[in-house]
């Protein structure tokens, strides 16, 4: 008896319940191809409950006042499973697993990773920063699968670079020749006491923190081209440069026409390495054309080690090669030695810093010089007061 008591007593307490609303029970909703199956309190998904959308779960887990909130699987459009923490029907954060990896951070209302979340690849890829519709977008560091790391701005998935502020802090400089002193007819003087930048260049976009009026911390001068060219400017500009206190440097412009190694002999006669002077600079800047009727890439690779070889041999000092973007994209792989032994300096008017080891970027071929007459080449040093000094002890 006591028994049959007690089931009947269960069984009328819940019905009280169910009745006045306080606690919930399994249904099954059918809404045209929508079905819902699971918990429900006062006629809302409350608890535990699974939705299927033309027979196919969209979505497994707890719900509370009609509301996806707690914990939950969803499926996205092109079936792929998202375990997420979800609040009032969006979600918070979720983890998803595919071919590409394992993503674990913020999702979109369609599903596809936006906000901030960190992706690890299948062949130890990573990735932590900010996504936008499944691509890696805006600031974020990565990891490729030999182990570099990239730490700056992507777009759409492809790594830009570092983004950055010009401020007083960094340090500046330019390059000239004899395009500073004369244009066409005329000739015009380097006024070496008012020099200071007063213009980045306008070819490219810049964040800038500021008035721009930064002091030239070094300078490098072309001294010659080929085995005939000098720059008849150029031991005046190197006198000034140092009795002004600025770090100086002497570049040739690189010719595939003629010996690489007279190529050396004529730059390192015509040229002044004096105690404080930076490295010597080769200046790289073949056309497609150029290369062809050189040899191609292996040839023209082979003049630019003997070129660098030679002036190292002779000054003590290894040679910053100078190039553009496009040359480290297109051939600068195919000489991981170069790459890899010899500071870089690249020319790249864009707002990110090159990403590539460098020591010097031309940041625009229009800046502003109070002193100089004309568009200068302005240029920053891959680091701060502290580097730049560092660099010079180790070069000087």
């Amino acid at each position: 008896m006591k028994a049959l008591s007690s089931i009947i007593i269960t069984i009328f307490t819940a019905i009280a319940v169910c009745c006045t609303g306080h606690a919930g029970h399994t249904v099954t909703i059918v809404r045209g191809d929508t079905i819902y199956r699971g918990d429900t309190l006062n006629g809302k998904y409350h608890g535990f409950g699974v939705m299927e959308y033309k027979r196919k779960t969209v979505y497994s887990g707890e719900w509370k006042g009609g509301k996806r909130h707690g914990h939950g699987t969803v499926t996205d459009s092109t079936g792929r499973t998202i375990q997420g923490l979800w609040n009032e029907g969006k979600m918070v954060s979720g983890t998803r697993t595919d071919y590409l990896g394992t993503y674990t951070g913020e999702f979109d209302s369609t599903f596809l990773a936006s906000g901030h979340g960190i992706m690890e690849g299948p062949e130890g890829t990573y990735y932590n920063g900010n996504w936008l519709k499944d691509k890696r977008s805006g600031f974020g560091i990565g990891t490729d699968k030999t182990g570099r790391i990239k730490a700056g701005e992507w777009k759409k998935d492809t790594y830009k670079g570092e983004q950055l502020t010009y401020t007083t802090e960094r340090i500046y400089g330019i390059d000239i020749s004899r395009h500073q002193h004369e244009k066409g007819k005329k000739k015009y003087r380097i006024n070496w006491n008012a020099m200071r930048i007063t213009h980045l260049g306008s070819l490219s976009k810049k964040r800038i923190s500021g008035r721009v009026d930064y002091p030239i911390s070094f300078v490098y001068i072309k001294s010659t081209e080929g085995t005939t060219v000098r720059n008849k400017y150029y031991l005046s500009d190197h006198a000034q440069a140092r009795r002004h206190g600025i770090h100086c440097g002497s570049y040739h412009f690189f010719s595939l026409k003629s010996s690489a190694a007279k190529q050396a002999r004529h730059f390192l006669r015509n040229s002044r390495f004096g105690k404080g002077d930076l490295p010597p600079m080769l200046d790289v800047e073949p056309t497609e054309s150029q290369i062809r009727k050189a040899g191609g890439t292996e040839v023209m690779f082979r003049m630019i080690r003997t070129w660098m070889q030679t002036v190292k041999k002779a000054t003590g000092k290894r040679p910053i090669l100078y190039v553009s973007q496009q040359f480290v994209n297109k051939y600068l792989s195919l000489a991981s030695d170069i790459k890899n032994d010899y500071p870089i300096w690249i020319a790249r008017y864009g707002e990110y810093k090159p990403d590539v080891k460098l020591i010097f970027w031309q940041l625009s071929p229009d800046g502003r010089v109070k002193g100089i007459h004309g568009d200068v080449d302005i240029n920053v040093f891959n680091g701060y007061k502290d580097k730049f000094n560092q660099f010079i002890i180790y070069n000087s």
